[in-house]
């Protein structure tokens, strides 16, 4: 970041006035010929004109920043720690440095660390995090002896082994549950209270764009026939359900084989001890926890191993355990305040994954337990509802079966293996959706799979302000249309509300990636306009809101009236509420800062909602 600052001002062959005791032959800034106080300027001695330092303003515009740097002037603050470790990245006088041997692996080289010599002398170092999670291996009584479980030390070091009588009754209680984690997590796994995670069975699925389209989508029907009605709170239009997703399979056991964990013990029951904090549940209380459960379970549904930067409480554990030693010497130069610059940029910069991490310092093996101690929660993910959840029906096996549909958009990450790798959620329901239609393929009948879901928010911004009467403007990108389906649908069973909802969808190809195309209910072409931004006029969503100028202008000011916006934040959430404010400028005759201040109002009284991310 250094670099991209340091560009922003260009200085070259400076000379100080104070170091050459020569005057200024620069003008005085404070006279002028006006004043009557002022001396008149003497005329100066010539003397030999000594170089000055020449600067050249290069940047008058966040634009000119953005041109230089490659990034917003908001994209630059947001890099940017604040402790001032970018512009203090020389070496300092009296300090000794040592030059380190880097790893030689390509996880190593995909990290960008730029590291020369480091000092031999660290300060201000990481302390060891507190270890808050232990693991216990179960081990039955029996008549004959039995090989040691593993060679690989778990949890408190010296502690012997619990018998079956110490922890029978949680045994008992794990078997009568009779959970099958491969498709749900376990039961302790569960979201705020009262809510519990349901997989609900997958319906039908469907890839939603087409071949060529940037970004690929895919549509899901679950059936949610049987999902538990106690907790009162139904299904509403523009809702959204959470998704307790999992890390996926070869992940999981990719990071067990880097810390060397057996094959043998990775599904056996053991003794889940924390001391403190809310880990493995989700919105649990802060205490204390002992219960049974599996190493794989831990890691699949409890701790998420890819979507956060890495931070220094894991990078001081890693360097505790690595037994080589240059590798170590990195590792806590990364948790050190000299070397807080180089880690700024290795956090700020692509997402790192814990196994690119381990294959990076190969010879760091922390204690499984540990390492739990350290890593983020694995977190739910909430999609919006694309269907009116009260309309969704289907007869099979002689049944009605009520169903909801969801759009999940997947997110690509580059890989340091090459390639692209996906997130957890998005990755999950894309494997999800392949292995359906393939087995679907092959053997005919629907197969059983699930998505672990609960009714998450019910009570989001656009389930909250959904009204059935009163026109609506619709205004969504990319993934962010899929809830104003399920708007445009309960709007369009009432006739008398048929010509109050207008919707603007935002594509980059209708041939490619436009959304449920036609899928939206009759009078589709009279309630929605698709708007392309790379094929014909090429324009943006935010370009086409300021074109309907009188449509916004009408509808904002109406009894009841709406404007929703969904979508990307960065592009398409900034662009349109400009294009709004420019609406207002333009049809109310209102300076700038007083149309957003409008929209500030018509947001505070619910007649302006955004959902962006």
């Amino acid at each position: 970041m250094s670099a991209a600052i340091d560009q922003l001002v260009d200085v070259s062959d400076y000379v100080s006035e104070e170091d050459t005791g020569a005057p200024s032959i620069a003008p005085s800034l404070t006279y002028s010929e006006d004043s009557e106080d002022q001396d008149e300027p003497q005329p100066l001695e010539k003397t030999p004109r000594r170089r000055r330092a020449s600067t050249r303003l290069i940047a008058q515009s966040p634009a000119d920043v953005q041109r230089i740097t490659g990034e917003s002037t908001q994209q630059l603050l947001n890099r940017c720690c604040g402790g001032g470790c970018c512009m203090n990245l020389q070496k300092k006088e009296g300090v000794e440095y040592e030059h380190v041997t880097l790893p030689d692996n390509d996880a190593f080289r995909s990290l960008g660390l730029k590291i020369d010599e480091i000092p031999t002398v660290l300060t201000k170092v990481q302390d060891m995090p507190e270890q808050v999670t232990f693991l216990q291996s179960i081990r039955r009584v029996s008549d004959t002896p039995s090989p040691t479980d593993s060679a690989v030390s778990f949890g408190n070091q010296g502690s012997s082994p619990i018998t079956t009588s110490t922890i029978e009754t949680k045994l008992q209680n794990l078997n009568l549950e009779d959970l099958d984690t491969s498709y749900q997590p376990p039961s302790f796994v569960q979201p705020h209270h009262p809510y519990h995670v349901f997989p609900a069975r997958i319906n039908s699925t469907r890839e939603l764009t087409r071949p060529g389209a940037e970004k690929r989508t895919y549509h899901f029907d679950l059936d949610i026939t049987d999902y538990p009605h106690k907790e009162g709170l139904d299904f509403k239009v523009g809702g959204a359900i959470g998704v307790s997703a999992p890390n996926e399979t070869a992940a999981v056991d990719q990071v067990f084989d880097l810390l060397l964990v057996p094959r043998y013990v990775r599904d056996k029951p053991v003794l889940l001890q924390t001391t403190r904090g809310r880990w493995p549940t989700i919105w649990g209380e802060d205490q204390a926890r002992e219960l049974v459960t599996t190493r794989r379970d831990l890691l699949t549904w409890c701790s998420d191993i890819q979507s956060y930067p890495p931070n220094k409480p894991l990078l001081r554990v890693l360097a505790e355990y690595a037994l080589d030693p240059n590798e170590k010497k990195i590792l806590m130069f990364l948790c050190s305040s000299e070397g807080q610059g180089v880690f700024c940029d290795f956090r700020t910069g692509p997402h790192i994954s814990l196994a690119q991490l381990l294959n990076a310092f190969p010879s760091a093996k922390p204690p499984l337990a540990l390492l739990l101690s350290v890593l983020q929660q694995l977190m739910p993910r909430f999609y919006s509802l694309s269907n009116d959840p009260h309309m969704s029906y289907e007869i099979r096996d002689g049944k009605q079966h009520r169903l909801i549909e969801i759009a999940v958009t997947i997110q690509d990450t580059p890989d340091w293996r090459g390639g692209c790798r996906t997130g957890v959620g998005s990755g999950f329901f894309e494997r999800q959706s392949r292995m359906f239609t393939d087995l679907l393929r092959t053997g005919g009948s629907a197969p059983r799979m699930y998505i672990p879901m609960f009714k998450g928010l019910m009570a989001n911004p656009l389930a909250k302000e959904f009204v059935s009467d009163g026109p609506m403007l619709l205004i969504g990108a990319g993934v962010g249309i899929a809830p104003f389906r399920g708007f445009v649908q309960h709007r369009l069973r009432n006739a008398n509300c048929a010509n109050k909802v207008w919707v603007l969808q935002g594509v980059r190809d209708s041939l490619v990636d436009e959304l449920y195309g036609g899928e939206w209910g009759v009078h589709e072409d009279r309630v929605k306009k698709v708007v392309e931004s790379r094929r014909g006029e090429s324009r943006y969503v935010q370009d086409e809101v300021y074109h309907q100028a009188e449509l916004v202008w009408s509808i904002i000011n109406s009894v009841d009236g709406r404007v929703f916006v969904c979508g990307s934040s960065k592009g398409m959430g900034e662009g349109v509420e400009e294009a709004l404010i420019r609406v207002s400028q333009k049809k109310g005759n209102l300076e700038h800062d007083e149309a957003k201040r409008f929209w500030d109002l018509k947001r505070e009284a619910g007649q302006y909602i955004t959902e962006t991310w």
